[in-house]
């Protein structure tokens, strides 16, 4: 029997060109961990995506930093002649073979060498119908040109990097990750028995890797736990396998920066503000669980430079929807538009922050029936100045903003600041007033960022030192009163009192929103160098409990905010400073109930004394706001007409149609052009005291020349 295995060998010898073996330097400089890893800005590591699907593995590990314990449990269980022999156990390979012609396959005979000829060159690699005689003598002719250039350690180094343990674990350095949370150099005893009895079955269940753990104790190797080794096994082996955690918050920026192999990518953000910002949302979560508030979301920025310090996109706390970017999902706005109405209205000059608008009872006539706004509680605060309404966000009177500015030129203004409005304004109508449209975090926190930019608007960035082309959206003055106002704790008061979430003890501009049913509420604002946005809410969209931004997301914002302003101390409470542009006027309120008090004013605007009369009521009875006007084509234009009718009680008015004054009050007849048509009331100040928007439709009939 003997001289046929002899016969066999010489044909197969005589038969075979060997490849050329590798050098050991090559093997290691040409591995890559299959993971790409999120920095911070000071290089610290936040997250690790893995890139590449055709492998799993991590970091090169040195033999230097691998557990002695691993290499003794190894060597035990896989080759105990390593260290004698020289690529080849002849006298196992003897035993083997006679064992395989009797067809005995119980013990195999290929050394730790020999297997890493067989990871090195796949032609050598097992196979599940098992190798050829051919692939066997190849493999052990590897082996052996192996050991006559690497030193034993560097095979052991090799092997044990390239070996796959468990599923699609590669390496040691992926393996103790992803089994016990540890590198490799930290594997105790009964860890690295458990890994060295994973080798002949990677795959295998926890009961036969435990096993074969057990007879490798029995066998001789000492100092080992039968049943610690069993109940490591249960406990490890049995689970999902990664090297790296699950990080929901985290989890789309790093799909947006992480694409190459070992590629580790330097971001803008903060790990120690990511950790505080992601701790602060999952315990406010847990403080609302019982109110139905599962899922929040928050965004920090840099205003100067648009740098994303913080991104939680999600708190990992609802399994179906772990990875759900809550960040760039569209939600309802609730009341978080409503500055950058009022700030057209400043820009325009159609307001100040001192004009009276009427928080009463009111309808809006619509396509689909009366539109009638109510306040959050229900109650109405009569004549309020713009200041006041803005602050506590009083409905009423931003629906009464929203007709001054216009509903198309509003939404033309929110597509500018990044706000995604895929329908027409029509559609939207008064919901652009009180947060009907959806709008992300991502967008809406930047919106605010502008406002605090003074309306200079660029978009946020992860990469260092990247800051995107501004583009001015906002007057500079409008923009630091809009902001003045929201920082302003006296006039927020009505709604929300002098000590909310929304106070601070340095300077802060803010905004919260609730939709419709409570099922999205918000907390959006900023500081001289921050703007930090907060979501709160669900993510199937199903109604919260009695959460409101104010109880919901704002005491996130106010945990997040005093975090990054912790320990600055800034002259003046760190309030920016006014543009020299603006007016800083003392103002008397005759009529209504609220205190004199030093105002600013675009210039031009300013005043000393505002007085409420309610007896000047001024609103334009017909057209009515949205009305549609159908022109009939067999009656001829010159004698059709619209006739503009309004109730006044101020003086001084007249007609204004697209920017075009037409005649002073009264009844007015005009011949109607088709288009979308802004008709106003002004005084002889410019300032606007009623505006609706209508639509004429038809065309002229044309007669045929005779």
């Amino acid at each position: 029997m003997k001289w046929r295995i002899a016969i066999a060998c010489v044909a197969l010898w005589a038969g075979v060109v060997q490849a050329a073996v590798p050098a050991f330097s090559e093997i290691r400089a040409g591995y890559r961990s299959s993971y790409a890893e999120l920095l911070d800005r000071d290089g610290q590591f936040l997250h690790a995506r893995r890139v590449d699907m055709t492998s799993n593995r991590l970091h090169w590990v040195p033999l230097a930093d691998i557990s002695p314990a691993l290499v003794d449990a190894v060597v035990f269980a896989e080759d105990r002649e390593f260290w004698q022999h020289k690529g080849v156990d002849w006298s196992a390979t003897a035993v083997a073979a006679v064992k395989m012609v009797t067809g005995d396959r119980s013990r195999g005979a290929s050394t730790i060498t020999m297997q890493l000829a067989g990871l090195l060159d796949k032609e050598l690699a097992w196979r599940s119908g098992g190798r050829s005689l051919t692939q066997k003598w190849n493999q052990m002719q590897a082996a052996r040109d192996i050991e006559r250039d690497w030193s034993k350690q560097q095979v052991l180094e090799a092997y044990l990097n390239l070996v796959s343990f468990r599923g699609d674990l590669q390496g040691v350095a992926a393996t103790s990750k992803a089994l016990f949370g540890k590198q490799a150099r930290g594997l105790v005893r009964n860890e690295s028995l458990l890994l060295a009895s994973l080798l002949p079955s990677p795959q295998a269940d926890p009961g036969r890797v435990a096993m074969r753990a057990c007879v490798l104790i029995n066998a001789g190797f000492l100092n080992a736990d039968c049943q610690a080794v069993r109940d490591l096994a249960m406990t490890t082996l049995g689970r999902r396998l990664s090297p790296y955690p699950e990080h929901p918050a985290l989890d789309t920026v790093a799909g947006t920066l992480l694409k190459a192999p070992a590629k580790n990518v330097v971001s803008t953000l903060s790990l120690t503000l990511q950790s505080k910002t992601e701790e602060l949302l999952r315990n406010q979560l847990l403080e609302l669980k019982d109110q139905h508030a599962n899922a929040g979301a928050v965004l920090v920025l840099d205003n100067a430079t648009g740098a994303v310090l913080a991104y939680a996109a999600n708190a990992g706390l609802v399994d179906s929807a772990r990875f759900v970017d809550a960040i760039r999902a569209p939600r309802q706005a609730g009341s978080t538009l409503k500055p950058f109405l009022y700030e057209m209205a400043f820009e325009q000059k159609y307001l100040t922050a001192a004009s009276i608008l009427e928080d009463t009872p009111v309808s809006f006539p619509t396509p689909g029936g009366l539109y009638v706004p109510q306040n959050y509680d229900k109650d109405f605060k009569g004549p309020v100045t713009a200041r006041v309404a803005l602050a506590s966000s009083l409905n009423v009177p931003a629906v009464r903003v929203l007709h001054l500015v216009g509903v198309e030129n509003a939404w033309t203004r929110l597509r500018a600041l990044g706000f995604d409005l895929p329908q027409t304004p029509d559609f939207y109508g008064h919901s652009l007033a009180l947060g009907g449209a959806d709008v992300s975090l991502w967008a809406l926190a930047n919106a605010y960022r502008t406002l605090a930019r003074g309306g200079s608007r660029n978009a946020p960035s992860f990469v260092p030192g990247t800051i995107a082309e501004s583009v001015r959206i906002m007057d500079s003055d409008a923009a630091f009163i809009t902001a003045d106002i929201l920082s302003d704790r006296s006039a927020r008061a009505v709604t929300f009192g002098l000590e909310s979430a929304l106070a601070t003890p340095f300077w802060s501009a803010v905004k919260t929103g609730t939709s419709k049913d409570m099922r999205d509420n918000w907390s959006i604002g900023f500081s001289t160098r921050y703007t930090v946005g907060v979501w709160v809410g669900n993510l199937d969209g199903s109604p919260m409990q009695d959460v409101s931004g104010i109880s919901g997301a704002a005491p996130i914002w106010a945990g997040v905010m005093q975090f990054l302003e912790s320990g600055v101390v800034r002259p003046d409470g760190s309030a920016p400073v006014a543009p020299l542009s603006l007016v800083r006027q003392k103002v008397r309120f005759r009529g209504m109930r609220e205190p004199a008090r030093d105002e600013w004013f675009l210039r031009g605007t300013e005043m000393d004394l505002v007085e409420y009369m309610p007896q000047a009521v001024t609103r334009i009875i017909y057209p009515v706001n949205e009305t549609i006007i159908v022109v009939d084509p067999d009656i001829p234009w010159s004698q059709q007409k619209v006739r503009f009718r309004a109730e006044s009680g101020a003086e001084g008015l007249s007609w204004w149609l697209d920017g075009m004054r037409l005649g002073p009050v009264g009844n007015h007849d005009w011949s109607p052009l088709p288009g979308t048509h802004r008709l106003e009331l002004r005084d002889g100040k410019g300032w606007v005291h009623a505006a609706i928007s209508f639509i004429v439709r038809g065309r002229q009939k044309v007669t045929p020349a005779s």
